[in-house]
C-alpha cells in the first residue's frame, strides 16, 4: 500500500511540475510579446522610403484620411503658401491600397515650357492660369509627343478639387517631401518647333534651352542631393534632348520608344510612307510582299490633305494593322490601331512599350520578329491562321485597355497621364534603395576627407 502511494505521489509530482514548466514558459512568450509591442519599429525604418508608405498621399474631394495597416486613421494635413487663403489647408486620404506620388515640380523659366506654344507670362507670373485659359498644343504629328504637357497640366491642376478620385499624381513644394523632381521642359515641342539653326544665329534655340536645362538642374540642391536619379525628364520624341541625356543621365528619362469581326471587310491595314532611311527598309520590302494579298490595303499615305481621316476610317474597318518599325522603333500608328480597336500587328524587334510591366500586350497584339516578318508569305499566313474566336478575344481586350493611351485634360481615372505616373510610381522603390547604397561610405569618405586636409600627411594620418 504504501509503495502505490508513494508511486502515486510520483506522478503527482511529475504532473505539475510539467503543468508548473508549461504555465511559465507561456507566461514568458507572452511577456515578450508585450515588450515587442512596445517598441515602435519607426525607430529603425523610414517608412518614407518605402512605395506603399503613408507619405503617398491619395487625393479624395479635398478629405484627408489615412489608414495604418491595423486599419485605423490618420488625419494629415498638407499645408500650401502658394495658393489662396482659402485653400491654404486641404486634407488629402490616404489608402493602403492606392498609392499617389509626391511630385516636386520646378518652375522652370517659361521659355521651357508654355512659352513654347507662344503663351505670354505676366508680371512674374511662371504657368498660366488653368482656371481662366489652357494653352492649346498644336496638332498633327506634334501630338503624338505631347507627353510633358498633358504630366505638366495634370501636376499644376492637382490642388484642384478631385471630385472622380482617380488622381495619381499631386505637386508638393517643398522638395524633401517628394518622392520624384519633375523637371517640365517641353523638350519635343522645342526640338519640332526650334530645332534648326536661324542664318543669323550659330545655334539652334533646341540646343541653347538644353544647355541651359543641364546648367539650371545640375546648380539645383535637389539634383546634387540624389545626383539625378529622382529626377524625371520628358525626351519622348527619339530626337528631342540629344544633347543632354548623356549629360542627366542618371534621371529617369520618359521615351517613346514604346467594331465587330464581319464589319471590317479588310484583313491588313497599313497606310503611311513606305520609302525610309536607316530601320525603315523593312517597310519596302513588306509592301512588296504584301501588295497583291486579297483583303490587305497597303499603300502610301500622309498626314496632308485627307490623310488623317482616310488612315483613321481604314483602321476602323480593319480587322488587323501593321505597326512597322520607321526611321524610329516605333510610331503613334500603334496608339491610332489601339483606339480604333484593329488589332496590331506589331514588327520591330526594338520597340519599347509603355506600362508593360502592368500590361501584357500579347493579350492584343501579335509580335512578329523582323526576320519572319521578311519571310515570303510569313505574315500573311499567321494572320489568316488566327481565328474569328481568337481575334474577338484580343479585340474585346483591346477596348478594356484603351483608356490607357488617351491623353486628355482634365485626366481620368486610368487614362494616360495617371498609368505614366502609376508608373514612375513603380520605379520609386528601386531608385531610393540606389540612392540608399550609394550613401553607404558617404558619411566615412567625408569624414576622411576633413581629417586628411588637417592632417599633411596620409602616413600621419593612418
Amino acid at each position: 500500500m504504501g509503495e502505490r502511494n508513494g508511486h502515486f505521489l510520483g506522478v503527482m509530482s511529475r504532473k505539475s511540475l510539467f503543468c508548473l514548466f508549461t504555465i511559465s514558459t507561456f507566461l514568458f512568450i507572452f511577456s515578450w510579446f508585450f515588450v515587442l509591442r512596445s517598441t515602435s519599429p519607426s525607430h529603425f525604418i523610414d517608412h518614407s522610403l518605402l512605395p506603399n508608405s503613408l507619405l503617398f498621399a491619395t487625393v479624395d474631394n479635398g478629405n484627408s484620411q489615412a489608414r495604418n495597416q491595423n486599419g485605423n486613421e490618420l488625419s494629415i494635413l498638407i499645408h500650401s503658401a502658394s495658393i489662396g487663403k482659402d485653400e491654404a489647408t486641404q486634407e488629402f486620404k490616404f489608402h493602403s491600397n492606392k498609392v499617389v506620388l509626391k511630385v516636386f515640380m520646378y518652375d522652370l523659366p517659361p521659355e521651357f515650357h508654355f512659352e513654347l506654344l507662344d503663351w505670354k507670362a505676366k508680371g512674374d507670373n511662371v504657368w498660366p492660369d488653368l482656371k481662366t485659359k489652357i494653352p492649346d498644343y498644336p496638332g498633327g504629328l506634334n501630338i503624338q509627343h505631347s507627353i510633358e504637357y498633358w504630366l505638366t497640366l495634370d501636376l499644376l491642376s492637382s490642388r484642384f478639387p478631385d471630385i472622380s478620385g482617380t488622381r495619381s499624381a499631386i505637386r508638393v513644394h517643398n522638395s524633401s517631401e517628394a518622392d520624384v523632381i519633375f523637371v517640365p521642359f517641353f523638350s519635343s515641342l522645342s526640338y519640332n518647333r526650334y530645332s534648326k539653326v536661324h542664318p543669323q544665329g550659330k545655334i539652334s534655340r533646341n540646343k541653347l534651352l538644353q544647355e541651359k536645362l543641364v546648367n539650371f538642374l545640375t546648380a539645383q540642391k535637389e539634383w546634387k542631393r540624389s545626383g539625378g536619379r529622382d529626377h524625371i525628364i520628358l525626351a519622348h520624341h527619339p530626337n528631342s534632348m540629344l544633347d543632354a541625356r548623356m549629360k542627366l543621365w542618371p534621371a529617369m528619362f520618359i521615351l517613346a520608344d514604346f467594331g465587330s469581326y464581319d464589319n471590317r471587310p479588310t484583313l491588313l491595314y497599313f497606310q503611311g510612307a513606305i520609302y525610309r532611311k536607316d530601320g525603315g527598309f523593312i517597310r519596302q520590302e513588306l509592301f512588296y510582299l504584301l501588295k497583291e494579298e486579297k483583303d490587305v490595303h497597303f499603300s502610301f499615305g500622309s498626314i496632308h490633305g485627307d490623310g488623317i481621316r482616310s488612315a483613321t476610317l481604314g483602321m476602323q474597318t480593319s480587322k488587323y494593322c501593321l505597326n512597322i518599325a520607321g526611321d524610329t522603333p516605333s510610331s503613334n500608328r500603334l496608339f491610332d490601331a489601339i483606339a480604333s480597336h484593329c488589332v496590331p500587328v506589331i514588327i520591330s524587334d526594338d520597340i519599347e512599350l509603355p506600362y508593360e510591366d502592368v500590361l501584357d500586350y500579347s493579350e492584343f497584339c501579335i509580335f512578329v520578329r523582323t526576320s519572319d516578318a521578311l519571310k515570303e508569305k510569313f505574315v500573311i499566313n499567321l494572320i489568316r491562321s488566327i481565328s474569328k474566336e481568337e481575334w474577338t478575344r484580343m479585340w474585346k481586350r483591346l477596348k478594356e485597355v484603351e483608356r490607357f493611351f488617351e491623353f486628355q485634360y482634365p485626366s481620368q481615372k486610368d487614362d494616360a497621364v495617371q498609368m505614366i505616373w502609376q508608373a514612375v510610381a513603380r520605379k520609386v522603390s528601386s531608385v531610393r534603395l540606389k540612392l540608399n547604397k550609394s550613401r553607404r561610405f558617404s558619411r566615412f569618405e567625408v569624414g576622411r576627407t576633413k581629417r586628411t586636409i588637417v592632417i599633411p600627411s596620409a602616413k600621419n594620418f593612418w
